[in-house]
């Protein structure tokens, strides 16, 4: 782990001391750190308190090295997970990255499960990217180049699936956000990958339901 991803880590452990227990929790990567869901929510007359532990550049292995100030620590009542695209590179995992990815969901899943048995567990679909904006350069489509279409869609619904098994949510939040080649359209990206606030704004709108049941 990195220095500046040491550095939240650290923050979050101060931050939990202060957190009041049993409310909801958004937790993962970067496309959950960047989700202002805080204020969107509160712009949509949500009064629940929300916490965000998201951190960019997190892989589930890291993820659950550190699942306590994640996730475990706060004791939600609710929580609402997205990580996993980083694990999407052969550079880490080669041919095993699926694999990798999915055994440590499944592990994310049982230890959540067995500590706080009684929150509820959202896992949210991967967002699509898109690789063919003009303004890419070749090492930007270089570190993202299995996030295509195929490769998400058969991520998200082995994450259905893996919900389904352990009794969890399966949350899809993709249907507003995707162009006619299954795409992220591009005036919600910025690098092809991660998001504007258009965009989130979308994601709430789909999650919503969920965040209020």
């Amino acid at each position: 782990m990195d220095e500046l991803k040491e550095i939240k880590l650290k923050n979050y452990q101060y931050l939990n001391e202060v957190a009041i227990k049993g409310e909801t929790l958004f937790t993962g990567s970067s496309l959950m750190e960047l989700f202002p869901i805080c204020e969107i929510a509160r712009s949509r007359g949500v009064d629940d308190i929300i916490y965000n532990r998201g951190i960019s550049g997190l892989n589930t292995d890291e993820f659950l090295q550190h699942i306590h100030p994640l996730l475990l620590d706060l004791q939600p009542s609710k929580v609402f997970i997205n990580i996993g695209t980083n694990d999407m590179t052969e550079e880490t995992y080669g041919d095993q990255w699926f694999q990798h990815l999915t055994a440590n969901i499944r592990r994310i899943l049982e230890q959540t499960q067995a500590i706080l048995p009684h929150t509820k567990i959202y896992l949210m679909a991967f967002y699509p990217a898109n690789l063919h904006l003009p303004w890419q350069t070749k090492a930007s489509i270089q570190w993202m180049k299995l996030r295509t279409p195929e490769n998400l869609d058969r991520c998200n619904q082995a994450l259905e699936e893996i919900a389904q098994t352990y009794g969890c949510h399966f949350i899809n939040c993709n249907a507003g956000l995707v162009n006619d080649r299954k795409e992220q359209k591009a005036e919600h990206t910025y690098d092809g990958v991660h998001l504007y606030t258009n965009a989130y704004l979308k994601v709430f709108e789909a999650l919503e339901p969920y965040l209020l049941h």
